[in-house]
């Protein structure tokens, strides 16, 4: 059985960060519905918000390592770190 991940204090203040926008943890829910990777352009697709709004709130995902972004020249595919939302949520169940 693999070793769990482990996060530290300061990678899991930037996950609580990210998460207290309720727009991202949306966005987190519809990138996680994939089974793989979701296309960036079906993502702008269902999020009422301007490019510039959804570049940086997936910015902030990938900052705090909850999601990864494959770039393709202007087109990217978003997938979910499930390990690292896995060892978030261990933590937090501790405290």
């Amino acid at each position: 059985m693999p070793a769990k991940k482990s996060i530290s204090d300061a990678q899991f203040h930037r996950i609580a960060k990210a998460l207290a926008d309720p727009r991202r943890v949306e966005i987190l829910r519809q990138v996680g519905s994939c089974n793989g990777a979701l296309d960036g352009a079906d993502l702008r697709d269902c999020q009422p918000v301007s490019a510039a709004t959804l570049s940086h709130h997936l910015k902030e995902l990938e900052e705090s390592g909850l999601i990864r972004i494959l770039r393709k020249g202007k087109f990217a595919d978003l997938i979910l770190e499930r390990k690292m939302l896995q060892a978030y949520t261990d933590r937090l169940l501790k405290i």
